[in-house]
Parts: C-alpha cells; structure tokens; sequence
C-alpha cells in the first residue's frame, strides 16, 4: 500500500521534557511552547490541520476537530540530545553512551597532536557561538593562519577558517585528519568544517560547512532499504551524520528553503522508497543563538510551504513530520534540550485523527517506515503502521 516515504525533520524541535530531563539540567524546557509565548501565539494553521495542536499546549493552536493527520508525540531512548543521536535513533540505532563534550576545551595532549599533524598552532580551543568566534579571532587567523578550534554544548570539533587563508579543500583535509586523532574516549560526534569570508567586523560563515561524523556501528534502516533496493535519498546534513552509509543519492541544502525545494523536485522523480530530510535553521540558526521571534519565523515558512508538500503527495505516499531533540531558547545556555519531539503522520489514503499516544522511542517511526517498506525489522522500536492503515 506504501510504496514512498517522505520523512522530514524538523532539527532541533521539542514539545516538551522528558521525564529523565532533570540529568540532562533540561527540566521545564519546551522548545514549541516557549517559542509560542515569546511572539503571543502561533499561526500555523497547516500543521494545525494536520493535528500539531493535539500534541500538547502551544499559544496560537488549538485543536482541531478531525486532523488530517495521525499524531502523537516521541521519547528518546538514546543517552545523549545530539543530532547524530537523534537521527540514528529514527533510524532504528539507540546509542546506549552519550558523546563526549568538552565544557573547557579540547585536552592539552589532543590539540598539541592536531597542530602537530597539520603543521600549524590553533586559535579558541573552548565553546563558542560560531557567529561570536570568528568576530573576535577572526582577524588574528587571517594574520596568522592559524585555524580556529571550538567546540560548543554538543559533542563538536569545529574548526573555522577564512576561505582565503585555508581553502576549503584544505579545511576539509584539516577535519578529516581531526577526525582521525578523535578516537575512544574522545570519539565525538561530529567534526564540523565552519569556514568564513570577509574582512575584519564584516566576516561571514559561507554555504561550505561540511560534518565528518562517526559511521554508524551497527545497519541503520537505511542499510537495510539500500539492501533491498529501494531509493534512499538525503536532502540536507543526512549524508553527513550517516557518513554517507544506505544512501543511494544525497543533496546538500543549507537552508530551510533549499531543503524544501530539494524535496519537492525528488518527489517529481523518484516514485518510491525514502526521501530523507533535515532542515537545519530551526536548530542552528535559532534554537542555539536564543532567537525565539526568528524560530516562529522559520516555522510559519515551513507551515507557509506545506500545502504545495502536501499537493505533490501520491496515494501510495506516507509523509512524517518529527523532530530529533529540543533546542528551546527560552532555557539557559545554549544547548539542545532533553525533550519529546512531535509525530504527524499522513497519507492521502491512509488514517486520519489517530491518537498515536507516546511513543517510547524515536525507533518506533523508523520501524515503521521498515514495516511499510517490507524490509526486515529494526532492533529497536515497535511499529505503528497498523494504526496508519486501519485507523
């Protein structure tokens, strides 16, 4: 009956703590919430008719009378509120040991070996706002040529340079020999290429960030479509936290928009299998830097798209919002937050209105898109799919 799956995440949206949130110093946080309060309400009326109101309380929504969609919302069962984390979770991977962070910087001995192996001195070596760091190393890096090493409340290794000073292929070597001093126990998540252009007051991060991100260590669902022959698609940073395993094609998208675009000309082309998207804005560019209004911002965007999303679906297509971790600017720092993520579900010839409850683990979305898909079963998760296709 399904022969398609579009799977979007929306990075970095919660709607709500979890309950083992107090370990994680998230108690209180509700990323959808409190972006709702900060601008006196949201009007998504989309997503609302979807059932995003059903979900929990957020000024603006209410609750429809019959959704369009299945809803319902996500724990995670993973240690850890990563991004990696999260996504490999979706796709069936629950990581039993959170990723190192560094709340002071990188160890004296893993930085000295890092400038060895690239033959130059480092700048930073602490967290830092990406934006804020190359504002105020910047103009030292570009007299000196020394790359910039921060890190920030995930499990990062991000190195910034000017595009003038190291080209970007040459940040791109810098990272991956990075990534290969960063073994056990300093095995962080991702590496993550920042570089920049400009002059001094006026420099600018460009389009060429670039994750190098761990393999996964186990098949993810996507191996498994890949195995059986399905198209698997990433539009966005998929191929990077996934370090390009199961994909069949993979499309960068640095915004929000580029990403919907990208998805909606995979969807003329390819009749089926999984088209496998993260939009990132909400997540870097307004959960981390404290921007409520900008978050509400991105959201009305996205529900301003949906509509034509919605139009080019097929009868045989399953769509599924979700999120893979909170980002709520209302809590302090600027970490992600250890939250629920919503679940709509919807296809034109499958259920609507169905109270998909709370489900106990991100995995249970990817086993059933597993389970709609005819491959074998995740490790984790327990499908829903009978309740997409029986009501």
């Amino acid at each position: 009956m399904i022969q398609r799956v579009i799977l979007i995440v929306l990075d970095g949206l919660g709607v709500g703590a979890l309950p083992d949130a107090e370990a994680y110093g998230d108690v209180g946080s509700n990323t959808l919430a409190h972006v709702a309060e900060a601008v006196g309400g949201l009007s998504l009326p989309n997503l609302q008719r979807l059932g995003l109101g059903h979900i929990g309380e957020f000024a603006g929504l209410t609750r429809v009378s019959e959704p369009d969609a299945c809803f319902g919302k996500m724990a995670e069962l993973s240690n850890g509120k990563d991004t990696t984390v999260g996504h490999w979770e979706l796709a069936g991977l629950v990581t039993d040991r959170p990723f190192p962070i560094y709340p002071k910087g990188f160890p004296a001995e893993l930085i000295e070996a890092f400038e060895k192996t690239v033959g130059r001195k480092v700048l930073g070596n602490r967290p830092a706002s990406g934006t804020d760091i190359i504002k105020e190393l910047g103009e030292e890096h570009v007299r000196s040529g020394s790359p910039i090493v921060y890190t920030s409340a995930d499990s990062v290794f991000q190195i910034a340079a000017h595009e003038e000073v190291v080209p970007v292929q040459a940040l791109y070597g810098m990272c991956r020999e990075a990534r290969r001093l960063l073994h056990p126990p300093h095995q962080v998540a991702r590496v993550i290429a920042r570089p920049f252009i400009g002059e001094p007051g006026k420099f600018v991060r460009t389009v060429h960030r670039r994750d190098f991100s761990l393999e996964p260590p186990s098949p993810t669902l996507l191996d498994l479509l890949k195995a059986a022959g399905h198209p698997v698609i990433g539009i966005g940073k998929i191929e990077d936290i996934f370090k390009g395993r199961g994909l069949t094609r993979s499309i960068h998208a640095a915004t929000n928009e580029e990403g919907m675009l990208e998805t909606s000309r995979v969807l003329g082309t390819v009749p089926r299998g999984l088209i496998f998207v993260n939009l990132v804005e909400f997540d870097m560019l307004y959960g981390h830097r404290k921007d409520a209004t900008g978050y509400a911002r991105a959201l009305t965007e996205f529900d301003y798209r949906l509509p034509d999303l919605l139009g080019a679906l097929r009868q045989g297509d399953l769509l599924c919002l979700t999120g893979d971790h909170g980002n709520d600017p209302a809590m302090p720092g600027t970490d992600h937050s250890r939250e629920y993520v919503p679940l709509l579900a919807y296809g034109p010839r499958l259920a609507r209105g169905v109270n998909l409850g709370v489900r106990q683990s991100l995995a249970d979305l990817g086993q059933t898109i597993a389970d709609a898909l005819h491959v074998n079963r995740l490790p984790y998760g327990e499908s829903f799919l009978d309740s997409l296709t029986r009501g």
